[in-house]
């Protein structure tokens, strides 16, 4: 009898404590990576890569001001397992379609909370799901990564306020450099913004990231303790002001006791953790565009991205004309000119065609006569975008997409938000879609990464948050742009397509670079900026440079006004993060292969067996052999080869190559 009731004893106990604690074990389709989930007082998450734990459980929470928390103490009331394996389109990205293969398992809690995770071969995502039908606020979300050690961690910081403040760090451009450094020795105080890059050894690294970025607040990590990284939201807007960049800024005054406000069921931002073996590995992952929300335009057929010749950058510089160059109708014309003749389908009137400190766009200065400009270029076949402050487009939204694209403008580049608290998010998705109804395209400036916002409209064809080419009118030469180049196609990329305006044909060498606002160069070779073309993600595609200057250049105008913008096929060959890349792009029946090298001079081989079958012809720009003296040496070579033949390449300190196949 006492040998039974201790039977009984164990059985309760087990039962109870089975109750008290539910786990739960997801797996990638091919089962080499693996998360498993616990709930018991929080729920926790880590991640197991080819059997080695990388991420330790780590916490999942949101606190409301509802009563409906689940923070502590969570109850699981059911779980469903699922799988989903199909192939999206994916218009004006990396490659014409992509393929959505992952497991998943949604965890239903109390008080009508969901947790929802996919596995999939390349990483791991979750999302927090609300079913409660009144409105609430979130007053903060638990988002954490605890690492099994001090891993290294590749991260760009807030470039505004001060260390320890972070309500000062909020309001910021997200055009920061790299810091290289073991999370225990990172600036505590300061706020890193997403993708973030930890290197968990062995090859293996993490890209933390976020997607649907709607309605809410962007995420931040700061280092939190030796081994952990916490998340940190920008608290939702009470008052805002007007100011900033020539006033076309709206500047947070005060701020509520919350994050985002619900008015009823939503899904929160994905949570993703993008994992890599190789490096290469890492600058190929999909998942920030496949967890973007599915497009919401029925009709796409309107939206044409392409290449824009651009004046900001190149301080309106033309030269050999019998009028005064600036922003005036003649200097446009000769922009559309220039364009027509090279095939390059738009030009940009950046900042000044406004009158300045207005924050009006229906204030024209006197010097521009817009629907001349307009007409001009739609006579010579180049479409018109305008630059537009944040504040100028969205104090009257409707009125301006409608105004402007009845004139026959193709696009808005809208500038300066400089935040990314929930109701700049929200400004965001709203634009586009309003944009979407006058068939317009939005370039967006001055702001976060896509978050998968290029998924669900696609015509938003581009965003900036990368410390692109335009720096380089003020950085001095203690800033590393060159090593810069060679670490956003891994972390930066994998938040989606950006503007980094490269092109440059005024070229120097990492001794002879020096900043200049009215006739800037870049740092790196010439045929840096080529492969530059070749290894970014970027559908409408600035060149920087002064159309004179590209007149003096034809060779390698010719080979930038030809490339694609979108392509059928993207796939990175090679590489290692801060050092260099090669990438491999298709169109058709033309292949591109380029590549971008940090300040050591390497030698590298193309493999052409990953081209198909076939004879080619071949045009191969290479740095030149004195480029590591002078930056704009290069050479031209045009040959025939068959697919399977190796290519030696020499890049130079700072140098690229880029090689377009044409097969025959």
């Amino acid at each position: 009898m006492k040998k039974t009731l201790g039977i009984m004893l164990l059985s309760f106990m087990a039962a109870t404590y089975s109750f008290a604690q539910k786990q739960f074990t997801l797996s990638s389709p091919d089962g080499n990576l693996k998360t498993t989930i616990t709930a018991d007082k929080q729920l926790m998450y880590n991640i197991i890569c080819d059997g080695r734990e990388i991420l330790a459980p780590s916490p999942i929470g949101m606190k409301t001001d509802n009563g409906t928390s689940f923070t502590d103490n969570v109850k699981v009331k059911g779980n469903k397992k699922g799988k989903i394996d199909e192939t999206i389109n994916s218009p004006f990205y990396r490659s014409k379609t992509m393929e959505n293969k992952c497991n998943t398992l949604t965890i239903k809690l109390n008080n009508n909370w969901d947790v929802e995770f996919r596995a999939y071969n390349n990483g791991i995502a979750y999302r927090i799901i609300t079913e409660n039908k009144k409105p609430f606020n979130v007053i903060e979300e638990t988002v954490a990564y605890n690492f099994p050690e001090d891993y290294v961690e590749t991260a760009a910081y807030a470039d505004a306020g001060r260390s320890g403040d972070f309500t000062s760090q909020f309001g910021n451009s997200f055009e920061a450099t790299y810091n290289v450094k073991p999370i225990s020795q990172q600036d505590h105080g300061f706020l890193a913004f997403l993708p973030v890059v930890v290197d968990a050894g062995n090859g293996v690294k993490l890209c933390l990231s976020e997607s649907h970025l709607e309605s809410y607040p962007g995420l931040y990590l700061t280092a939190s303790g030796n081994k952990s990284l916490k998340g940190v939201n920008a608290p939702y807007p009470k008052e805002v002001k007007q100011g900033g960049h020539n006033e076309l800024e709206m500047l947070v005054q005060s701020t509520e006791n919350y994050i985002a406000k619900v008015e009823g069921p939503r899904t929160f931002p994905w949570r993703v953790a993008m994992i890599s073996r190789s490096d290469k590995e890492m600058a190929d992952n999909n998942l920030t565009y496949l967890l973007g929300d599915p497009s919401r335009l029925k009709d796409i057929s309107w939206i044409k991205p392409g290449k824009v010749a651009w004046d900001w950058w190149n301080d309106w510089n033309i030269e050999g004309v019998d009028f005064r160059a600036g922003i005036n109708n003649d200097t446009y014309k000769y922009y559309i000119d220039f364009a027509e003749k090279h095939g390059i389908e738009y030009v940009i009137l950046d900042e000044g065609w406004a009158v300045n400190k207005k924050a009006d766009l229906f204030q024209v200065i006197p010097e521009i006569d817009l629907q001349e400009i307009i007409n001009y270029g739609k006579a010579h076949h180049v479409g018109i975008i305008l630059w537009a402050g944040y504040w100028a487009f969205a104090r009257d939204m409707e009125h301006v997409c409608k105004h402007f694209a009845e004139m026959g403008v193709k696009g808005f580049k809208v500038d300066f938000m400089n935040r990314d608290d929930a109701l700049m998010t929200q400004f965001l998705y709203d634009a586009a879609e309003m944009a979407a109804k006058y068939h317009l395209m939005m370039d967006y400036h001055g702001i976060f990464k896509p978050a998968g916002i290029n998924r669900t409209y696609p015509n938003v064809i581009n965003c900036e948050a990368v410390h692109g080419l335009e720096q380089m009118k003020w950085r001095t030469n203690e800033t590393d742009q060159v090593t810069y180049d060679t670490q956003i196609p891994y972390i930066r990329q994998a938040g989606g397509p950006m503007d980094y305006t490269q092109g440059a044909m005024r070229n120097a060498t990492r001794e002879s670079y020096y900043p200049s606002n009215s006739e800037p160069m870049s740092q790196g070779t010439r045929c840096h900026q080529l492969g530059l073309y070749v290894v970014l993600d970027s559908p409408i595609n600035m060149l920087c440079d002064t159309p004179t200057n590209y007149n003096k250049e034809p060779e390698c105008t010719e080979f930038i006004a030809a490339i694609p913008t979108t392509w059928d096929m993207t796939k990175n060959l090679d590489g290692e993060i801060g050092k260099y890349i090669v990438t491999m792009r298709q169109k058709d029946n033309t292949f591109y292969i380029g590549g971008v090298n940090n300040w050591d001079a390497r030698d590298i081989v193309v493999d052409t067996s990953v081209l198909p079958s076939g004879t080619y012809k071949v045009e191969i720009f290479q740095d030149g052999i004195n480029a590591d003296r002078k930056a704009t040496d290069y050479k031209k070579v045009t040959t025939n080869i068959k697919a399977g033949e190796k290519m030696n390449i020499h890049l130079a300190p700072g140098g690229g190559f880029a090689i377009k196949f044409i097969k025959q």
